[in-house]
């Protein structure tokens, strides 16, 4: 096997669902060792939610499961016993880094906080993933993808695009939030990874997902602050900012910016009416918005004749930026996509040969692979707990009777 970016790091996954999960799948993926520790009986929380092969619930089967888990090995352990607590800080001894997502008055109940185990293993990187952070008013409150969304600020501009200023907020699609989450706190691991490569000492990573939601804003989450505005949503007729957002096509939508001069001017060019530039009212930024129902009309006609492919490929050698919102299904048909080889195929032992997204990068040196699919539920607990502790099968089977692993 090629040797990869963090082959030779060990890692603890004490987490579930989508944050913790994701941010340990993307190290596993660069070859970390991940051993990822489950309850035993229920396992992960992902392992009960769908979308399941045939919509039939499996604990096995589940996508977000199967998705969020390659690369890892699977032990299901009890913490709440005494034997378990022993198992874990023997597993945290020879780690190089722990994530966990449990509220940090857990984690100090268990004895599992960073300053308790960082007296049993200095160099280790303890990666906390939580919804407010682990320090201030909110740090005990529990909140799933809903609360954490709507407290970022993010829900307030969701959707940006709206027909009426009046409409209600929405929460984000999916678990795109939780995505983010993981992937700041994956990104803050590396980062401390690096600093104990000089300094030879681990930390604590004390990730906030509140705060990462906060920060993929840009603009919208300095507006308050520096000008005590709160920025709002828009629709065709609220201005400079308001302009392009989603029409409707011969096959579809398309989304277009046009919020700059330069990409208006664009526009009229390549709906063939250069006019709408000289026209006063749609050449000020300030009253376009406004004057645009003029020409909706005519907008609205010239999209409709026209697939997605064809006004993004017009608009494209206009510089204009307008682009095809694309459905699964054309996504997985994409030829950028399947020239790059962006879509793989595992197989795993239950749901069987699945097709998964890949990495959005490419080593020339030290390549992205899946080394194993995603871990049936305590799956390697023998290989772990044999190998690495030193548990006899013998000791493994009273183990499993009084329902620690």
């Amino acid at each position: 096997m090629s040797e990869r970016a963090l082959t030779g790091t060990k890692i603890v996954e004490f987490a579930s669902f989508v944050s913790g999960p994701y941010c340990s799948k993307l190290l596993a993926d660069l070859g970390a060792e991940v051993i990822k520790i489950e309850e035993p009986g229920a396992g992960d929380e992902a392992r009960r939610r769908g979308p399941f092969p045939g919509n039939i619930p499996d604990p096995e089967k589940s996508a977000i499961f199967l998705y969020l888990n390659t690369n890892k090995k699977g032990i299901t352990l009890n913490v709440n016993t005494p034997t378990g607590k022993k198992i874990f800080r023997g597993l945290v001894r020879s780690t190089d880094i722990l994530i966990e997502d449990k509220p940090p008055k857990l984690m100090k109940e268990l004895g599992f906080d960073y300053e308790s185990l960082k007296e049993i293993n200095p160099r280790l990187i303890m990666t906390s993933i939580t919804p407010f952070g682990q320090t201030g008013p909110y740090r005990d409150y529990k909140a799933y993808h809903l609360n954490v969304y709507h407290g970022s600020g993010l829900g307030y501009q969701t959707p940006n695009e709206v027909s009426s200023l009046e409409r209600e907020p929405l929460k984000g699609g999916g678990f795109a939030g939780d995505y983010v989450c993981g992937l700041y706190a994956a990104l803050a691991t590396l980062a401390a990874l690096y600093a104990r490569g000089e300094t030879g000492l681990g930390q604590h990573v004390d990730s906030s997902k509140q705060e990462a939601l906060i920060n993929i804003q840009r603009v919208q989450v300095v507006a308050y602050p520096n000008d005590k505005v709160n920025p709002r949503r828009m629709t065709q007729s609220s201005g400079s900012s308001g302009m392009g957002g989603t029409m409707r096509c011969k096959d579809g939508y398309v989304t277009a910016t046009l919020a700059e001069d330069h990409q208006w001017r664009s526009f009229c060019e390549l709906l063939g009416h250069p006019e709408w530039w000289e026209n006063e009212k749609l050449r000020d930024s300030f009253t376009r918005g406004e004057a645009y129902a003029e020409i909706a009309h005519v907008v609205s006609e010239w999209m409709l004749s026209r697939t997605k492919e064809e006004i993004y490929h017009q608009a494209q050698a206009k510089s204009c930026p307008i682009a095809p919102f694309l459905s699964p299904e054309e996504i997985m048909n994409d030829r950028q996509l399947k020239a790059r080889g962006f879509f793989v195929e595992i197989d795993h032992p239950k749901a069987g040969r699945i097709r998964y997204p890949s990495a959005p990068y490419q080593f020339s040196r030290t390549p992205w692979l899946v080394a194993r699919p995603a871990p049936l539920l305590g799956e390697h607990n023998e290989e772990v707990y044999s190998k690495l502790l030193g548990y006899t099968k013998a000791e493994l089977v009273k183990l499993r009777e009084a329902g620690i692993i």
